[in-house]
């Protein structure tokens, strides 16, 4: 774990993120908090990483996302790397896990 971003405020905002019940929660939470363009950069980086995952080249995944090969790149990095928190939550939604408020996962 990266000690950097390890803080307490860092902690409280994980919490607060971890009482968001349903997607559209979490879109009126992430509206407020981040820009448009930084909500944008991290969905585009959690596609990249799903299709490199499905083993994807990286012309397919510019294509298909606009992301340049830089950002391809470090999501690979991160995935062949970091702390396997892509792989944690690709199982999770894989696998149909029950979300807190019984729906199943998308």
């Amino acid at each position: 774990m990266n000690k950097k971003i390890k803080t307490e405020a860092v902690d409280h905002l994980f919490q607060a993120i971890l009482t968001l019940k349903d997607v559209e929660e979490c879109y009126k939470f992430f509206e407020d908090v981040c820009t448009v363009n930084e909500l944008l950069s991290l969905s585009q980086r959690y596609e990249v990483a799903k299709m490199l995952r499905e083993e994807k080249t990286y012309l397919e995944i510019a294509s298909k996302t606009g992301a340049s090969t830089a950002t391809i790149s470090r999501v690979n990095r991160s995935l062949n790397y970091g702390n396997d928190g892509y792989d944690m939550v690709f199982a999770r939604v894989g696998d149909g896990q029950e979300e807190p408020d019984g729906e199943q996962a998308q």
